[in-house]
């Protein structure tokens, strides 16, 4: 299967898992998984920076349209498309990551890199997307424990993915 062909059905069974399934998910107000944004962290190391944040600002847009919020999943999908080489500059090797066709996985960076790539990218992510929903900072200890649960919900939630869909080549 074509690498752009497996990013549009990730693309579609993304929104929709999230749209109607973890959207209905919620905890005491305090946790919202997203799953959502693993699509903009999967893609493959040699897009340009232009589509990456295109494909970003197309995922969020989608996703507010089906949750109503306004543009806050498209300013925050943006953050992390924008963000995402820097960090796997941060983390690559010598010869980098480069090759034809690979993407961000366990196989390709090994699974320290791997989670601490999906670590940073979920919870810059997250940062964004409830400092902008909220809007407010008049009660900083609600606005981390937010932060912190539905980070670690989406880290389990990614794991999870990673495990059901994980090839070994």
């Amino acid at each position: 299967m074509s690498i752009l062909l497996r990013n549009i059905i990730r693309f579609i069974l993304l929104i929709l898992f999230q749209v109607l399934v973890l959207d209905r998910i919620l905890v005491h107000q305090m946790v919202n998984p997203y799953l959502y944004m693993l699509f903009i962290l999967l893609l493959p190391f040699n897009i340009p920076r232009p589509a990456l944040q295109f494909l970003g600002l197309l995922l969020g847009l989608t996703l507010d349209m089906f949750s109503d919020s306004m543009g806050i999943h498209a300013a925050a999908c943006v953050f992390i498309a924008y963000l995402r080489p820097f960090v796997l500059n941060i983390l690559s090797p010598q010869g980098g990551f480069e090759g034809p066709q690979r993407t961000p996985s366990v196989t390709t960076m090994g699974i320290s890199q791997f989670a601490i790539y999906v670590t940073v990218m979920v919870l810059l992510h997250h940062i964004a997307y409830f400092c902008l929903s909220v809007f407010s900072f008049a009660d900083p200890l609600y606005l981390l424990t937010k932060i912190l649960l539905s980070t670690t919900a989406s880290l389990l939630l990614i794991l999870i993915y990673e495990l059901l869909f994980f090839s070994r080549k």
